[in-house]
């Protein structure tokens, strides 16, 4: 296999195993369909929220892992071609994106899917431990500063490229495509959060920790 076999598979590889809608099949275990309830949205927030976190944690979990496997095996299927540290870099990120987009945009459900934040999560596992310990920092101080998950969701995502830009600048040593990475996503989070970002606005837009029912 040639490393540009390699990387075309590795994105084919992160489409489809981004595009498994977890929380849309946990619903319809329990016989419902998750998007006729909450935000109709497929990810695990919603999972938690409709289906408890009995369940919703466990999708949680899956999307995580639906985004670090396929960054897992690009590294695997690149390496072995003898390609340079510079493309085997290059095939994980297409590889994690290309996940990213296959949970937002499934072509199993209509190419409507979630918001890409736990996927997301997974990917950076796979590539970037101090993007995602920066979005995971900045979740959590803005979800217990505000109790708002999707005010907490867009900090995560402005918090991904901060945390490696941080983390290059330090080391000296700068990975544009990494980065280029973690500024797409950030945008795209942004995109898939206009309603909640129209809601936050408004004053609409519905806390976590109570018991009234979230719209985010």
């Amino acid at each position: 296999m040639t490393t540009t076999t390699a990387i075309l598979a590795s994105i084919a590889c992160g489409y489809l195993c981004g595009s498994v809608p977890f929380g849309y099949l946990a619903g319809k275990l329990k016989g419902l369909d998750i998007r006729q309830h909450g935000s109709g949205n497929i990810g695990a927030t919603n999972a938690i929220r409709v289906l408890g976190k009995g369940i919703g944690i466990p999708v949680f979990i899956l999307d995580m892992l639906k985004g670090w496997l396929p960054v897992f095996l690009a590294a695997s299927w690149i390496t072995h071609t003898g390609a340079a540290v510079e493309m085997i870099s290059i095939g994980k990120v297409l590889a994690g994106f290309a996940a990213v987009l296959g949970h937002m945009f499934t072509f199993w459900l209509g190419f409507k899917g979630g918001k890409g934040i736990a996927t997301t999560g997974g990917v950076l596992l796979g590539i970037s431990l101090a993007g995602m310990i920066g979005g995971w920092i900045a979740f959590l101080v803005f979800l217990f500063a505000f109790r708002y998950v999707s005010l907490a969701s867009l900090a995560a995502a402005v918090g991904v490229p901060t945390a490696m830009a941080i983390q290059m600048g330090r080391e000296g040593r700068w990975d544009y495509v990494l980065l280029g990475f973690g500024l797409v996503v950030m945008v795209l989070a942004f995109v898939r959060h206009r309603a909640n970002i129209q809601r936050l606005i408004a004053g609409t837009e519905s806390k976590a920790f109570t018991k009234k029912t979230p719209k985010s």
